[in-house]
């Protein structure tokens, strides 16, 4: 179980999702993006590693060193849901972004 800094355990669901999601897209897009920018394909992955673990180190201060687990409440279903859809556009837009580079040579 994580704990945050005063030392009540925290759900580490949110910080293990945001690390995989870092790494999956770094090291979907990372190598490729350097290797077009003329790196070599080691200092290419070294790169996208870099990323990982600063994408790593960003989620565990937000999602387990200052989580506040006194400060949970409900939240009303309309905030959720326009959230949801705000994360679904950011998304969408957010792979469109990375993958237009690759797409038009």
């Amino acid at each position: 179980m994580l704990h945050n800094r005063e030392g009540t355990p925290v759900d580490p669901v949110p910080f293990l999702v945001v690390s995989g999601l870092g790494f999956a897209v770094s090291f979907s897009f990372g190598p490729i993006y350097a290797m077009e920018l003329g790196a070599s394909f080691p200092v290419a992955l070294a790169v996208a590693a870099a990323v990982t673990g600063l994408t790593s180190a960003v989620a565990y201060h937000r999602y387990v060193w200052t989580e506040r687990p006194s400060l949970r409440g409900e939240i009303p279903a309309e905030a959720r849901f326009r959230r949801l859809l705000y994360g679904v556009v950011g998304g969408f837009l957010a792979v469109a972004a990375l993958a237009l580079p690759l797409v038009a040579q």
